[in-house]
């Protein structure tokens, strides 16, 4: 029987990249799950603004969210760091403090809403790990892909601890083990655990540092000698990918390495053609990897 799941797509995947919602829902038969849209869905909203300025305001915007997939009986599932943050957090804080759920349960009273705490927020990377497994996953893949890859895991997949289901934010694996059995090859880099740069505000507010963060990243991984950058969240895919343009108009230095989701790549490895899953879109062209994996 297929897992159901509310599927929460955020603001920047369905605005900016489409092709990883195309990629989800490609996947998600092989998968055996089923993705239930989210009817009236709004932005989570972003952890790392609204949360600053004001906290019950943030809570009840995301209570909002969390309610219409407790109306519908079941588990988010995101695509998204971001929004895996700030859903997963909101809804742990409501569950277990009575006076915030008092208060924004006040606040969506006005438009005919209550916070239950019944349903949990899933992380695609997160769930994958943990209903399937490398070992299970490994064993759909009808194409292995002879790819080195720099995996970025990004902050708000990985803490706070306390609010996620991934306990080790230092040295994770789990996302490495799920690209290695894709036939891939998960190389090491240096500062693979720092930010991409983009996340709480600072791109919006110094695109300069913002950039500055993502060009040493980028430097990084090309030192590496990494085929592509993969990644589950599809704010760090807009960091890397659009901020190389961006890089190369300040500077004159392009990396040129392409960046993917991770649903992206799994869905190469499980047979699936290039079109099906989005791969054409992205400002970095990802041409010169899917012609490495074609060649006979």
């Amino acid at each position: 029987m297929a897992k159901s799941y509310a599927f929460f797509l955020g603001c920047m995947i369905p605005n900016r990249y489409p092709g990883i919602e195309q990629a989800m829902r490609n996947i998600s038969p092989i998968l055996d799950i089923e993705l239930r849209d989210m009817e009236g869905a709004s932005c989570c909203p972003a952890p790392g603004v609204f949360k600053s300025f004001d906290k019950t305001t943030w809570l009840a915007l995301a209570a909002r969210n969390l309610t219409i997939a407790e109306s519908m009986g079941c588990d988010i599932l995101t695509l998204c760091n971001g929004c895996y943050g700030t859903l997963k957090e909101a809804n742990e804080i409501l569950r277990t403090d009575a006076g915030q759920r008092e208060k924004v349960n006040a606040v969506l009273a006005d438009v005919n809403k209550e916070f239950h705490g019944s349903i949990q927020v899933r992380h695609v990377a997160e769930a994958l790990y943990r209903d399937f497994g490398p070992e299970k996953i490994g064993g759909l893949v009808k194409k292995p892909l002879p790819l080195k890859v720099a995996v970025h895991y990004g902050c708000h997949l990985l803490r706070p601890t306390k609010y996620r289901e991934i306990k080790s934010s230092e040295r994770p694996r789990f996302l490495d083990e799920m690209i290695d059995v894709l036939g891939v090859k998960s190389i090491p880099y240096r500062d693979k655990m720092l930010c991409c740069g983009a996340g709480g505000g600072v791109r919006t507010a110094s695109l300069d540092v913002s950039l500055d963060m993502a060009k040493e990243k980028l430097q990084n991984v090309q030192n590496a000698g990494a085929d592509l950058i993969v990644t589950p969240c599809g704010f760090c895919v807009f960091q890397f990918d659009r901020g190389q343009i961006e890089i190369k108009d300040r500077t004159g230095q392009f990396f040129n390495i392409p960046v993917i989701h991770y649903v992206q790549l799994l869905g190469l490895a499980l047979g699936l053609p290039p079109e099906k899953l989005g791969l054409f879109n992205n400002a970095v062209s990802a041409e010169p990897v899917i012609k490495k994996i074609l060649v006979p």
